[in-house]
């Protein structure tokens, strides 16, 4: 375990404290503090965007702390309106249900659960949140908060200035994160919060309330927010969400995700999102500046994440996959792993009879435009320049047939090195 004081010294040399209330150092000097972070039910899944946060949890309880990982059951049913500029749906109890137990299934990857007075846990805002009065909570919390100091919150001030503005709904959102902070610390002594810098007019809000109702000191910590080095919202893909659920985004994407990052935000996400030490990360980024071709930090970062998330196998079946794109083996592969793997490269179908007939490989080259005729498919084949599921085929009278479809399914065309076409046997 790393010492208590530690974290904070942690989090700076990794980029990761953006912000900070008065007298953090102190309680964190003094003694174990438990702090909690929270979570959106709004999927079934997390996704890569909620990783910072969850290693922030991680770090806090791997430096000797408390960990709690508030799974918002109510406050989801609303939604929170920082960093969003027009309001999102709301969710069903059931479907705000389901989501959090597919949430607590990925957090078990990153915080042990069961770790005596140190252990993680899992809670949600709506055991206490659903069923509270209205009146009580005017009475209890709201007095306690004027409209122009909400009115003040960044979070505020960015909807208003939006064509939707906010509803009333979501402007309560903030009275309900600043009362789960004193419930959890009413039932777990909860006295820190930890966050986005998005978050932090929520955070002290929360601290406030925390004073005014119960005389304690609270404290809070905000990481920043990630974007890449183009400034584009990090997570974020043209095939959408990078989810932590292995249905959702499989293995080999996640795996693409991290290696496709740019060089210049590679040894930064390192930092964020890993637990490798200043000494090996001076190292990648050395061999970044030296041979950025190589592109070791990023197959390092690459590795990490998915052995993290997804596990040693999936990392190995991952990095399988990665390799069939260069010429590696196909077999053992299965249909799900061709169709994510070959995704963004052309494919056209063909009618199983007729690939049970047979069909002359200069014909499937021709009819898929990899070449432009059969006499050039021709000329390839002979010269070595094709290969069929990443085997080159020296014969031009070579014909394809079902026995070599993969899964039954597809075979995998390439011409040269970086050309490929998917034929996928239909019935």
């Amino acid at each position: 375990m790393l010492g208590l004081m530690q974290l904070l010294e942690d989090l700076q040399w990794r980029g990761l404290l953006y912000d900070q209330t008065e007298g953090v150092a102190d309680a964190l000097q003094a003694g174990s503090m438990t702090g909690y972070i929270g979570f959106d039910p709004s999927a079934l899944s997390l996704h890569v965007g909620n990783l910072l946060p969850i290693m922030g949890l991680a770090r806090l309880q791997r430096h000797g702390h408390a960990p709690i990982a508030l799974v918002g059951g109510a406050t989801g049913m609303i939604g929170d309106p920082s960093g969003k500029t027009q309001e999102r749906q709301l969710l069903t109890a059931d479907r705000v249900e389901e989501n959090c137990r597919a949430i607590r299934a990925q957090l078990e990857r990153f915080l042990d659960f069961d770790a005596g007075q140190l252990s993680a846990r899992l809670v949600n805002n709506g055991d206490w949140l659903v069923g509270m009065d209205l009146m009580d909570f005017l009475r209890d919390v709201g007095k306690h908060f004027t409209v122009n100091s909400m009115l003040a919150k960044e979070s505020v001030k960015v909807r208003l200035q939006a064509e939707e503005g906010i509803s009333y709904t979501e402007f309560s959102y903030m009275l309900l994160q600043a009362y789960d902070f004193v419930v959890l610390n009413d039932r777990y002594g909860c006295n820190l919060q930890m966050g986005g810098s998005d978050q932090w007019g929520n955070i002290t809000a929360g601290i406030e309330l925390l004073r005014r109702i119960r005389s304690k000191k609270a404290y809070g910590v905000v990481f920043p927010l990630v974007t890449s080095s183009s400034g584009a919202k990090f997570g974020k893909t043209e095939a959408g969400a990078v989810w932590l659920d292995a249905q959702m985004t499989s293995p080999y994407r996640f795996y693409q995700f991290w290696i496709n990052t740019n060089d210049s935000d590679a040894v930064r996400y390192l930092k964020y999102f890993t637990w490798l030490e200043q000494e090996e990360i001076a190292a990648l980024e050395q061999a970044l500046g030296e041979a950025p071709e190589q592109r070791q930090a990023q197959k390092r970062l690459a590795r990490e994440m998915t052995r993290m998330v997804h596990g040693e196998t999936a990392l190995e079946k991952a990095l399988k996959a990665s390799q069939v794109l260069f010429g590696g083996e196909v077999e053992g592969l299965s249909a799900d792993d061709i169709e994510d793997i070959f995704a963004d490269v052309p494919s056209s179908r063909i009618a199983a009879r007729q690939l049970a007939d047979g069909v002359g490989l200069m014909t499937a080259l021709a009819e898929s435009g990899l070449t432009a005729s059969k006499g050039e498919a021709k000329r390839l084949i002979q010269g070595g320049g094709i290969s069929v599921n990443n085997r080159k085929v020296s014969d031009f009278r070579a014909v394809l047939d079902r026995n070599q479809a993969i899964a039954g399914s597809y075979i995998v065309l390439r011409r040269g090195s970086k050309n490929y076409h998917l034929l996928k046997a239909v019935e």
